[in-house]
C-alpha cells in the first residue's frame, strides 16, 4: 500500500471535518508525513469546504494544526 499524497491527505481532512473531526489527529499526522515526503512546509485549504467558514473557525483550525506541526493557509 502506498503512502497518500498531500492532496489525498487534505481530502481526508475535509472528510474528517465534515464528520465532526473524527480521527482528525491521525489524519493530521498522515498529512504531516506526506508534506515531509514531498518537501512541503504548508498546506492550503479551501475555506468554502470547512465546517466553520468564519474568521474564528479558520484561526482555530490554524492554531490546532500549528500545535501539531503543520502550517495552514487558506485559498482566496
Amino acid at each position: 500500500m502506498s503512502d497518500p499524497s498531500v492532496a489525498e491527505a487534505v481530502e481526508s481532512i475535509y472528510v474528517s471535518l465534515q464528520a465532526d473531526n473524527a480521527e482528525i489527529d491521525a489524519r493530521i499526522e498522515t498529512l504531516k508525513a506526506a508534506l515531509k515526503r514531498e518537501g512541503g512546509k504548508e498546506v492550503v485549504f479551501d475555506p468554502a469546504r470547512l465546517a466553520q467558514n468564519n474568521r474564528s473557525g479558520r484561526k482555530l483550525m490554524q492554531a490546532y494544526f500549528r500545535q501539531r506541526g503543520v502550517t495552514v493557509k487558506f485559498s482566496v
